[in-house]
């Protein structure tokens, strides 16, 4: 194995900075390096946005968010607070909620939920300026209670203050409070029941406002159960999808790159185009930089890793620890066998020895030779082994000898 990663890693590196076989010089290297820098870059920011051309889950159920607030909430008071943040007293925050769900769809793949359109065409019937000048009395109030409170407080602390200096026998004209505690107490007593008259006001303006057509017809439909449980359905299955939808955009993205990269490789080694096939190696590197990343992410955010975790979960319980484990074990062994299959398959040197053979190249680098030399004037490779049988010499990694036939040891 370490040998074959070796080989690679030598191959690699040889590609990536030696045009036929000859080293690149420094400001050469230096502009490769630039140039790797800038297409790398828009590589990245070409995934991410067709990473998001289609509608996240948030976008597409863009009323979720809201309409789980409203059904975990147990509080009595919880109707009316939905009803009061639908509309808005600023004409700065006014908006179409409706409108504003379908500009999501704006250069993008997918639509909005028809369930969550429909919410919000009842959110935006609630807007009505009858309703906001309800809801501008409802604040005026509660601020009118507020201040009441605060006038209790001031009072009570003086009142607590005037009482200590009765009883400790101070003069009047020397306490720090001027307003005697009799006259203290009747002021608290109708603060008190003046909160208590616009706490009765407030209900009623709620009250008011929550029998409105509008609201009405709001608060029936968000609490259908039904139509709630198949939207929070509907959301947890785009959740458990989107990260494969992502990454299967951003593959689409790469893997033309990828192809063209290696196509133009490959056409540039066949024909002795140096600068082509090293600019070439470096686009394909390149964008299968990104490509290995969106992977490592798909197995750790996507579908796999999903299954995985319900698996573990199924089996071990509680011991979710226990996906690092089999990562650990799994991500080696999935990374040998791309190893294995790209040595057997695709830099296999019995394969690639074949046809350059056929071709009268070198079984090394592939550019073209001469039949009789037994050294590639390019590389330097040598072509030939000594025969298992004969004897003789016979051509390096090809599977029987020249001048016997006899079978030879390929090394891997």
């Amino acid at each position: 194995m370490f040998t074959s990663i070796r080989r690679l890693f030598d191959q690699f590196w040889n590609k990536s900075r030696t045009v036929k076989n000859e080293p690149l010089n420094k400001v050469s290297l230096i502009v490769i390096i630039f140039i790797d820098i800038f297409i790398l870059v828009n590589v990245f920011t070409g995934i991410e946005d067709i990473g998001q051309w289609y509608l996240q889950p948030n976008l597409v159920y863009p009323c979720h968010a809201a309409w789980q607030n409203y059904q975990t909430q147990t509080t009595a008071g919880k109707n009316f607070q939905i009803i009061q943040e639908a509309i808005a007293t600023d004409p700065i925050e006014q908006y179409n909620l409706e409108q504003n769900f379908r500009e999501s769809e704006n250069g993008h793949l997918g639509q909005v939920s028809e369930v969550c359109l429909t919410y919000a065409q009842y959110h935006d019937k609630i807007q009505t300026t009858d309703n906001q000048n309800l809801i501008i009395k409802i604040n005026q109030t509660v601020a009118q209670i507020n201040d009441l409170e605060e006038s209790n407080n001031t009072i009570r602390s003086q009142y607590d203050s005037t009482l200590l200096e009765k009883i400790a026998g101070q003069r009047k004209e020397n306490s720090i409070n001027q307003t005697p505690p009799e006259k203290a107490k009747q002021q608290l007593n109708q603060n008190i029941a003046k909160i208590a008259s616009l706490k009765q006001e407030i209900t009623r303006l709620e009250q008011q406002l929550l029998v409105k057509p509008e609201s009405v017809n709001f608060l029936n439909f968000i609490n259908q159960k039904e139509v709630w449980e198949d939207l929070n359905q509907s959301y947890l299955n785009a959740i458990f999808w989107y990260p494969t939808i992502r990454f299967l955009f951003q593959s689409l993205f790469l893997i033309p790159l990828i192809v063209t990269a290696l196509w133009v490789h490959s056409f540039a080694v066949k024909k002795g185009y140096g600068l082509v096939a090293l600019i070439s190696w470096h686009l394909l590197v390149i964008f299968l930089i990104p490509l290995i990343l969106k992977v490592f992410e798909f197995l750790q955010f996507g579908l796999i890793f999903d299954l995985v975790f319900n698996f573990i979960e199924a089996v071990f319980g509680g011991l979710i620890f226990a996906i690092s484990y089999l990562y650990i074990l799994f991500i080696p062994l999935v990374g040998f066998g791309v190893i294995k299959f790209f040595q057997r398959f695709v830099f296999n040197p019995k394969g690639q020895a074949a046809k350059r053979f056929q071709k009268s190249s070198c079984v090394k680098c592939a550019k073209r030779i001469r039949p009789q030399d037994s050294h590639c004037p390019h590389c330097g490779y040598y072509q030939y082994v000594e025969c298992l049988s004969c004897h003789a010499l016979t051509y390096q990694h090809l599977p029987h000898c020249k001048e016997c036939g006899a079978p030879q040891r390929q090394s891997e």
